[in-house]
């Protein structure tokens, strides 16, 4: 069978099961595009090829014994930032250059438990740290899409970029992501792919490199809505090395897809209609209310007053647990050792001077300021607070509404190394503007590719849910994917 990349995992798993291909053929299919395409796109920062073979085979033996679990022999992409036992561990930082853990993260774990197979380690932002993939130590991602006519390289959006491009490329049938202030959700909308955050807690965080804790949550980025359901159902899980880990039953996810939305109440966020906002976007946005409202779906205008501060409340938030967090890489306990040092103040400063990338030193020193004795209670704790009131925001609004609408991103696919966003970080952070409130109130967010703008490169809705409603957010999410029908790929020019 050729093409088999090209597969989705919903359509790989159906194949492996009847026996149309082996578990070692599709995964040979996949080792032979990374190694044609990665050198383009730097999407893999470690190949895990022998490991994947054997993984394979073993899911082939099993297959043929009819005892096939609910991922078995399915090649996947994992994040940079999951530990994973005996495989380099970097989280995209040269001070975790030669880490290779002596355990495996739990979702990771949950993978294997379920027949996956590991095809190596992805590309991402130093430590999560980045909109755009140009942060990793191992240098850029490069986006597979391109707008018509130009040849300029576009990032794939961050911090999961390379989960992003490699299912985007074909390179893995999925990819595990993260998501601290919209990390899957913005990659997913550049990539024309589908990224899922949870409900913080639903999946573990044990064995994730940790950025901001109250933050951070593990998800997958694939082809379908239908995929990211399959995902889900494994990576989810309470765990009890996990303070934070939710003790709840995990649902059959796929059970949701493509069922009627007919009298479900969508919420439309007034706030979100941002001044300076590009058409496409605005009339994108517009097009999913009436493919929803088509569907049967009424439409309810709500507020969400307290949208304006979320960004400034999550760059205190998120930097503060950053400093706090990143701390143990001292050259010390943990983490690279500058050779030159030749005392223990030399050690700490050359080895996190050196070690750590401009963008996370940047935060490292916004979080530890605004943590300082005399500016705790003025910045942190107002901080907080403020993120009380958003998550107030979002209670009161899911009185009125099952779930919300909005546009994921607020452009498409940006170039790489865009001088106005390097010389302005700012203007870096605005593209986790309509993505970064659910971090903050915990809530689950979803962003399904919907169209296309007048470059030709790839829009993203976002449906945020309430909290533990992951299936409605699908179902919706589901109903926009059959819709819009987006089945558009990127032009192979890698």
């Amino acid at each position: 069978m050729s093409d088999l990349t090209k597969l989705t995992l919903k359509g790989a798993l159906d194949g492996l099961k009847t026996k149309q291909f082996s578990s070692s053929e599709l995964t040979e299919a996949f080792i032979g595009a990374i190694e044609h395409s990665n050198g383009a796109l730097n999407a893999y920062v470690e190949t895990t090829f022998d490991k994947a073979r054997a993984q394979a085979k073993a899911s082939d033996e099993r297959l043929a014994k009819g005892e096939g679990r609910a991922l078995e022999g399915a090649p996947l992409g994992i994040k940079d930032l999951y530990c994973t036992e005996g495989v380099r561990t970097t989280a995209c930082s040269k001070i975790l250059g030669n880490f290779v853990p002596t355990y495996e993260s739990t979702v990771t774990a949950n993978l294997w438990q379920g027949g996956a197979v590991m095809l190596g380690k992805l590309n991402m932002d130093e430590f999560a740290m980045g909109s755009s993939n140009e942060t990793s130590h191992w240098g850029p991602v490069v986006n597979p899409w391109k707008a018509a006519g130009s040849d300029q390289a576009l990032t794939p959006g961050g911090s999961s970029g390379g989960s992003a491009a490699a299912v985007s490329a074909d390179l893995c049938l999925a990819a595990t992501a993260s998501d601290t202030g919209g990390s899957i959700r913005q990659p997913a909308a550049f990539t024309g792919t589908v990224g899922i955050k949870p409900t913080y807690g639903r999946a573990s965080r044990f064995g994730m490199v940790a950025f901001a804790s109250s933050l951070d949550q593990a998800g997958p980025i694939t082809k379908t809505v239908e995929d990211a359901a399959i995902m889900l159902n494994v990576m989810c899980s309470h765990d009890v090395k996990d303070s934070t880990s939710l003790d709840i039953e995990v649902p059959d996810f796929t059970q949701f897809i493509g069922k009627s939305v007919k009298g479900l109440r969508i919420g439309i966020p007034d706030e979100y209609r941002l001044d300076g906002i590009p058409a496409e976007i605005d009339a994108l946005w517009e097009q999913g209310i009436a493919w929803l409202k088509d569907a049967g779906a009424e439409i309810v205008r709500i507020t969400l007053p307290h949208t304006k501060y979320a960004l400034p409340c999550y760059y205190i938030v998120a930097p503060a647990e950053a400093s706090s967090n990143l701390a143990r890489y001292d050259g010390m306990r943990f983490g690279y050792r500058d050779p030159e040092a030749t005392s223990l103040t030399d050690t700490y400063e050359l080895s996190r001077s050196e070690g750590f990338g401009k963008e996370v030193k940047r935060r490292i020193m916004i979080g530890t300021y605004v943590l300082s004795a005399g500016f705790y209670d003025a910045y942190y704790v107002k901080a907080l607070k403020v993120r009380r009131k958003i998550a107030d925001d979002f209670t009161e609004a899911f009185k009125s509404c099952d779930v919300i609408l909005t546009p994921a991103t607020p452009s498409s696919a940006f170039a790489l190394g865009d001088e106005k966003k390097a010389a302005d970080p700012v203007s870096m952070y605005l593209n986790d503007v309509f993505t970064v409130t659910t971090n903050l109130a915990g809530l689950p967010g979803l962003s399904v590719p919907a169209g296309l703008d007048q470059h030709g490169l790839p829009l993203g809705l976002q449906v945020i849910g309430k909290a533990l409603d992951e299936g409605t957010v699908l179902n919706i999410a589901s109903v926009l994917e059959q819709a819009a029908g987006f089945t558009q790929k990127p032009s192979k020019w890698w």
